[in-house]
């Protein structure tokens, strides 16, 4: 478990996020702590998936500050207010990979090259170590042998395993999954959990996941964050938020999608 008395590598402090009128982030403050596993858990629309759609600089937000690894997410004179320059947002995004609930693969391009082109093109590696890299990470997600194929000669399942590997490929300090096995037939959502499993367990990222896999997220967990109207109504440990959750809303989730 992360030592929560080192500084925060995520921080949001009073920040909220509109959709027009409609409120999706309420002064929402939430931390997470170097190579720290969370998940945040709740019903559609509460504003799960808005956090990390902040947090990857796909959406701006109105009102308060946020930062990752002690960088704002605005420039000075933003008046805490989500305004930078695209400059600015693109080097906080090199530090975050987000795997989507789509796989968001380039259809054109082999499994190898969906993996190189960005650490190439982005972070300047040379293709020779970023090509080594890629079959390093193919061989973590069990597809090195498909490493010559194209997205659509791939299953689901083996399309996402892909897309971690390709969020990995730019060694991101926090790594974001939004509902990764949504669009899976339920048979490829194991292989695609297995992967993030071991992620979890067997290196130190900190990670932050969206799902409606609740054994799961009880499973890879450091903490769980029970989400409703845009903040968080309970957290705590997993055997806590499962087990003995203190909320009624909680409890009335839980009961709903556990049966």
């Amino acid at each position: 478990m992360t030592n929560n008395n080192d500084q925060p590598i995520i921080e949001f402090s009073d920040v909220t996020k509109r959709f027009g009128i409609l409120t999706v982030l309420d002064n929402f403050n939430f931390s997470v702590a170097k190579g720290e596993k969370v998940t945040l858990i709740g019903p559609s629309g509460s504003g799960k998936s808005t956090v990390l759609r902040v947090l990857m600089t796909l959406e701006p937000f109105q009102e308060g500050r946020l930062t990752l690894a002690g960088t704002p997410y605005h420039e000075p004179g933003g008046k805490g207010r989500f305004q930078a320059s695209e400059k600015h947002l693109r080097q906080i995004r090199n530090h975050v990979g987000m795997v989507f609930q789509s796989f968001n693969l380039f259809p054109h391009m082999t499994v190898l090259r969906n993996i190189v082109e960005a650490p190439v093109r982005v972070l300047g590696m040379a293709r020779a170590e970023a090509e080594a890299r890629a079959i390093e990470l193919l061989q973590m997600v069990g597809l090195a042998e498909k490493k010559d194929h194209y997205p659509v000669q791939l299953s689901g399942g083996q399309q996402q395993r892909v897309a971690i590997a390709r969020a990995l490929a730019m060694r991101p300090q926090v790594l974001l999954f939004d509902e990764p096995t949504s669009a899976l037939d339920p048979q490829l959502v194991g292989e695609v959990l297995s992967v993030i499993r071991s992620l979890a367990h067997e290196h130190d990222l900190t990670m932050l996941l969206v799902t409606h896999e609740m054994r799961f997220a009880r499973e890879v967990s450091d903490r769980v964050c029970f989400f409703d109207k845009g903040s968080i109504c309970e957290q705590g440990t997993p055997e806590e938020i499962f087990g003995a959750p203190k909320e009624a809303r909680t409890r009335e989730f839980l009961s709903s999608v556990l049966g």
